[in-house]
């Protein structure tokens, strides 16, 4: 048997170290919006949503300021990472089906945990709607990022100043 040899190029690792990057950033910031939820009494479907809701917030928050800063591109770049939040978050909707707990193998935090959407649309009574949820969140992600992408296109080749 052979051994397993990796052969990445290096745009592959680029691009392999810029997911990882914006992976567990987006992860911590998801479990910090928990974690509020911790120090201050939340009721557990707040407490559960508040990680989604500090994921999405984020990067939507930084591309409010940029643009009270008037600093368009750097805006459009939050967007985009806005819709890339939301990639993720419909493809951990679209998991939801596979129970009320997160293998360690699959978590953030490198232990078992809890689903939040499991939890969250099981308490919406939309769990057998995964798939769909799951679909519409990934639409909205994919024309946000698009959107973004255009924006920033056309600002890089228009003629004005």
């Amino acid at each position: 048997m052979q051994p397993h040899s990796q052969n990445n190029t290096w745009s592959q690792q680029v691009f392999q170290l810029y997911f990882f990057i914006i992976n567990q950033t987006l992860g911590m910031v998801h479990e910090a919006g928990h974690g509020v939820c911790y120090i201050l009494p939340c009721p557990r479907f707040i407490m559960v949503m508040n990680g989604t809701l500090f994921q999405i917030a984020f990067p939507l928050g930084i591309a409010y300021y940029y643009k009270r800063k008037k600093h368009h591109f750097a805006r459009f770049i939050a967007l985009f990472f806005t819709g890339f939040s939301l990639q993720y978050t419909a493809w951990y909707i679209s998991t939801s089906h596979e129970g009320a707990f997160v293998p360690a193998s699959k978590s953030f935090l490198g232990v078992d945990g809890y689903h939040d959407f499991h939890y969250i649309l099981n308490v919406l009574g939309l769990l057998p709607y995964d798939s769909l949820v799951s679909g519409l969140v990934k639409v909205c992600a994919y024309a946000l990022m698009f959107y973004a992408v255009g924006k920033m296109f056309v600002m890089a080749f228009s003629q004005t100043k």
